[in-house]
């Protein structure tokens, strides 16, 4: 299973926003030059977090972004259902365009959606707090100010 970087960069972008508290506003800039990724490709990132509840956006002059909700109810499998396009892991997850010849005798498919199942289940069972514990070190390693 492999995520798309849109989720992970709503990771990291909620992972840095986590780390720096609420104390005061961060900016995309920011976020993009600690990262060293594009602030464009964050743009869209948090503008979708924000539609999803997940950080609040302040515009103008001394704008920025923050948190809205507390670490312990940002779930990391409920992100990556909104953040990922689909799921399809293999073609025949896709039942428009499944062109595989074998799909409707394949029993491979059942241990796939098991898998995916398996690893979604997983990911339903931390929150972004649990990735905070060891936040002096991110804090040192995001540089934060």
């Amino acid at each position: 299973m492999r995520l798309t970087l849109y989720t992970d960069y709503s990771l990291r972008v909620l992972i840095y926003l986590g780390v720096k508290g609420n104390k005061e506003l961060t900016t995309i800039q920011e976020i993009a030059d600690n990262y060293n990724i594009s602030k464009n490709h964050l743009m869209k990132v948090t503008y979708d977090l924000g539609q999803l509840g997940f950080i609040e956006t302040i515009r103008g002059r001394g704008g920025g972004i923050r948190l809205q909700v507390d670490p312990k109810d940002i779930n990391i499998g409920k992100l990556v259902r909104h953040t990922e396009e689909d799921f399809h892991i293999v073609e025949c997850f896709d039942r428009e365009n499944n062109t595989c010849k074998i799909a409707p005798a394949c029993q491979l498919k059942h241990v796939l959606y098991e898998a995916l199942q398996a690893y979604l289940k997983v990911l339903d069972q931390y929150t972004l707090a649990d990735f905070l514990h060891s936040n002096e070190e991110l804090y040192h390693l995001l540089d934060i100010k």
